[in-house]
Formats: structure tokens, sequence, C-alpha cells
């Protein structure tokens, strides 16, 4: 399937030249005439709906955020603005406080402004984007999957809880728990159940509901859950922290009772936006957040410009940073 970013590449314009050149805006005439060149070698055929649509709609997309406070969404967002703009268009910002309310009025005001797509986080397994694809504007799922057939991107979300498991085992931690976000966000779940998926393997004996903690994606979560653990009859020796500010939240508990990692084994899911530990002393699973709002604006784009391909989900892969003070601690 051809797109206006194929003829733009063979035109050495910008998409957003493209978009212009098929909608009748004013280009200049060899601007127009590269373009015509380059889609007629490439048999390029702009899509008719999404014509129509695109002229009734402004050069602006709307990016619907559960949590604007978290550094790992506002990546996403610079990644988002990073392509918009660079095709000429601009990014609304929307805060939903993982709130339907606050998202299904932030839809509405995309319909309501002729917003030609949107990128969204959304914020519950059971928000509405109805509305918003009755109207025929593109929309790209980020961080979370829906049940909608629309285009997605997730990280390798069961990989990363394995893989921050895996690594404070093979540190010789035992008792590792696990601290995520709400279990009805599949983020949250789908690092739980690869936390499991090493855990059981290893210590095929352990509790694991004993050590699991489900909570809010915020700090405040992450300390209330730590602070329930460390009361067990039984603590755990190590945590899984399901995303960064979970991890600070854990962290500081920690450091209040005076068990500072490496004591204590931490493995954080997403980097730590802020912490008074040496980075060394934390295993971090990197999430490429800004990837994922680059990827996301890249598919809108596309889908802007008339591609009508079946949709599709782009899973981005994680990175590892094993904590090397574990490793000189527990020998």
């Amino acid at each position: 399937m051809v797109t206006i970013y194929d003829v733009a590449r063979l035109a050495q314009v910008s998409p957003a030249t493209v978009s212009r050149v098929f909608n009748g805006t004013s280009v200049s005439a060899s601007k127009v005439e590269a373009v015509r060149r380059a889609a007629e070698q490439l048999r390029f055929t702009p899509n008719r709906t999404a014509r129509t649509l695109r002229r009734q709609s402004s050069e602006v997309i709307g990016l619907v955020i559960p949590d604007i406070e978290n550094p790992y969404f506002t990546e996403m967002a610079r990644g988002v603005e990073d392509v918009a703009s660079e095709a000429g268009y601009s990014v609304v910002l929307c805060n939903s406080d993982s709130q339907l309310e606050k998202e299904a009025t932030y839809l509405q005001i995309a319909i309501s402004e002729h917003m030609s797509g949107v990128i969204i986080a959304t914020a519950d397994e059971r928000s509405d984007l109805g509305g918003i694809l009755a109207t025929g504007r593109p929309v790209v799922a980020v961080d979370r999957s829906t049940t909608y057939d629309i285009d997605g991107v997730v990280m390798a979300n069961r990989a990363a809880g394995a893989s921050a498991a895996k690594d404070l085992i093979d540190a010789g931690y035992r008792r590792i728990a696990y601290i995520g976000g709400p279990e009805h966000i599949d983020t949250a779940a789908e690092r739980a159940a690869g936390w499991r998926q090493a855990l059981s393997a290893a210590h095929p004996d352990l509790d694991l509901d004993d050590l699991e903690r489900f909570t809010t994606f915020r700090v405040d979560g992450g300390r209330e859950a730590m602070e329930q653990l460390l009361a067990l009859p039984e603590p755990p020796d190590a945590v899984v922290a399901g995303n960064n500010l979970i991890g600070v939240g854990a962290i500081q508990v920690l450091t209040e009772q005076g068990l500072t990692p490496p004591q204590v084994g931490v493995a954080v899911i997403g980097s730590l936006p802020f912490t008074t530990l040496s980075p060394t002393a934390v295993t971090v699973v990197r999430l490429p957040a800004r990837h994922m709002g680059v990827t996301a604006a890249r598919m809108l784009l596309e889908r802007i410009g008339g591609d009508d391909q079946p949709s599709r989900t782009v899973v981005l892969r994680n990175e590892i940073q094993p904590a090397s003070a574990v490793a000189t601690a527990r020998g």
C-alpha cells in the first residue's frame, strides 16, 4: 500500500505538502508538479473518503493521556509532537486523569473542533471510542489496547515483567513481590503475568498471591503497597514495580525503613523520574516512550492521508539495565 509518505520521499517534500496538493490547498507550482509526478510514478490514488474528511478537518490532532504528571507520558507526547510538527500539524494535549467522564469530554471536543484524528491512552477498558470513530476520524491507541478495530502501539508488557523478575532472581533474591497499577488495565495485568511466569518457573513453592499487589500507577500507590508488603509475617526480599512512579513510592518507603537497595532488591519497569539513590542500585526495564509517540503519530498521519489498510498493532521491545550494585552485594 503506497502512502503519502512514499510520495513525499520520492518528491522530496514533506507529507503535509503532499496532503495540501491533493486537498487543493495553495502550493507552489514546482512542488505540485513534483508531487504529481511522484504520485503517478508510484500509482498513488488518494482515498476519496479520507480526502473529503480532510477538507472538513483542521490540521490539529488530539493526544489524550491518563496522567500528564507521569514523565513516561510526557516523553511519549514529545515523540507525537515532533512528528506532527514536521508534517504541519499541531497537537492538543488532553489529560484525562484516568477518568472516563473527562476522556469522553475531550473526545467530544475533538469532534466538535474538527480535529483530524486522535491518539489515545485509554482511561479504562470501558473507554468509549464509538462516537469519534463514527465520524470517520482515525484513532490510534497507545500504551493500552482496546476492543476497537483500530491501530495501536504497545509495549511488550509481559516480557517486561518477566525480565524484571528474572534479573532479581539471577541476583539471588527469592521472595520477589510485584506492585502494579489497576488490575483491569492491561499494562498492569500483563506485567504481572510476566512476573508470575518467571517466579513460578524459578520458585514454584512460593505463594505468589501473597506477594502481588495492584494499586494506582502513582507514587502514593507504590508507597501504600510497599508498606503492606513489608508488614507481612515474611516480607519480600525484593520487589518489581510495575511502572516508574510506583517504583519511586516503593523506594521511598524502603529508604525510610532502612532497607535501601540492594538490601531489598528493586526492579522498576520504566525509567525512574527522580530518586535519591544511585541509578546502579536499581534494575530498570527501559520503555521506549518517545519511540511509541513517534510511531503512533506516523500511523495516524498515514490514516489521515488516506491509508486504508487493515488495522495493525506495533509492539515495542524494552531494554533492561541491571543493577550492578545488586550483583556486588549479593555475591
